[in-house]
């Protein structure tokens, strides 16, 4: 189980870190070209992710994007771990029910992430 944790905790990490190498590598273009660093600042907490986000929607939006990659990746990762303990129960109805319940778990994860998403956007979309 250690591993499995371990492992997850290595995904979700490499994955957080490939959204921060995104928000700022749109922002270093900027950094360099500027004389002022205070303007420098400003225009790259303007320039989300390199989205030219400037009002609060957009970048809720590019936060939700995010967050829904990276729920949708431990989601996978999830079903396939309750598949191979599924498989590797060998017919012992705890252990089988124990990955039946993780599996299930991860879909509902996964339809809530994805209904949270809709909601986010209609509401947003609502207001501009």
């Amino acid at each position: 189980m250690k591993k499995i944790k371990l492992g997850l905790l290595s995904l979700f990490s490499v994955f957080a870190l490939a959204g921060a190498v995104q928000v700022f590598q749109g922002s270093t273009a900027y950094a360099a070209a500027c004389a002022n660093p205070k303007a420098c600042i400003q225009q790259g907490s303007n320039d989300v992710g390199g989205k030219g986000a400037t009002d609060l929607g957009a970048r809720i939006k590019t936060i939700v994007n995010i967050l829904l990659y990276v729920l949708g990746a431990i989601a996978v990762v999830m079903i396939v771990i309750g598949g191979i303990r599924y498989t590797t129960s060998n017919g012992d109805s705890s252990a089988m029910t124990s990955a039946k319940n993780t599996i299930l778990y991860a879909v509902v994860g996964l339809v809530i992430a994805i209904l949270s998403y809709s909601i986010v956007n209609f509401v947003l979309d609502a207001f501009n």
